[in-house]
């Protein structure tokens, strides 16, 4: 992602997160995607970063009030909203990460039996986890460029994986989890014929320290505990290592390939 761009359908190799130009979008104002902006800032001060949640921004974000933007997944208006005013700022996205996800909230919490499915609950995890990622790339790729790598990444969870499940429960978070990566890795094979240049990662970041784990996290080791410093590091280690040829892949932390 540095200057000047290879020629288009060109491989490219991984680049430093110093060299990356351009502009960044962080989805989600949560501990991950705070942390991911602080990252971001330090490791790769050519990216100009926009940042987004649903809720209001900390002060403490890196991210200049003009640039905290507001953002549901889940709503129709909030998405053209947000990508009109990307528009309006001419941005040119070469990073694209979604943070943002659904596990539990007040009367929403992961089944434990099948007794416990609701229709309303399913219907809640599915527009965030699933549908809201790739609503996302859909409103944003009129502002994705043709002629340079961008990378697009969206936080999965080891969950999510059919083949790596041997517990069962959680049954909605699984499955949409589950389903945001079909629709990824569809829209992966779609841009590698439109863009490509464009790499589409889903991520794992590992159990790491926020609200969204902090309810079942009791029985997690301390060493496999991460903070949101360490799994923001990690995770722009490994979307730093991939290239276009890397496209539509579902990857841990460590790098290591997660069966779908």
């Amino acid at each position: 992602m540095s200057t000047p761009a290879p020629a288009a359908g060109a491989p490219e190799a991984p680049q430093e997160l110093a060299h990356w130009q351009g502009d960044a979008l962080v989805v989600g104002g949560g501990g991950i995607g705070q942390a991911l902006l602080q990252a971001l800032a330090q490791r790769a001060p050519g990216l100009r970063l926009w940042g987004t949640s649903r809720s209001p921004w900390s002060t403490r974000s890196v991210v200049p009030p003009e640039r905290a933007l507001t953002l549901d997944l889940s709503d129709e208006a909030s998405l053209e909203a947000c990508a009109r005013r990307l528009r309006q700022e001419t941005v040119r996205l070469r990073l694209v990460i979604n943070s943002a996800g659904l596990l539990h909230d007040g009367d929403l919490q992961p089944e434990k039996r099948l007794q416990q499915l609701r229709r309303d609950s399913l219907e809640r995890l599915f527009s965030v986890n699933a549908y809201g990622p790739v609503l996302l790339a859909q409103a944003l790729e009129p502002l994705l460029p043709r002629q340079e790598p961008l990378h697009f990444a969206s936080l999965s969870a080891r969950v999510g994986s059919i083949g790596d499940n041997q517990l069962g429960g959680w049954y909605g978070y699984r499955a949409a989890k589950a389903a945001q990566n079909q629709l990824l890795r569809c829209l992966a094979l779609e841009w590698q014929r439109r863009l490509p240049l464009a790499c589409v990662s889903l991520l794992h970041p590992g159990t790491t320290a926020t609200a969204l784990s902090e309810p079942f996290r009791g029985s997690v080791p301390p060493e496999r505990l991460f903070s949101p410093e360490r799994a923001a590091g990690q995770l722009l280690d490994v979307i730093a290592a991939q290239r276009p040829a890397d496209t539509g892949r579902f990857l841990a932390w460590d790098g290591t390939t997660i069966p779908w």
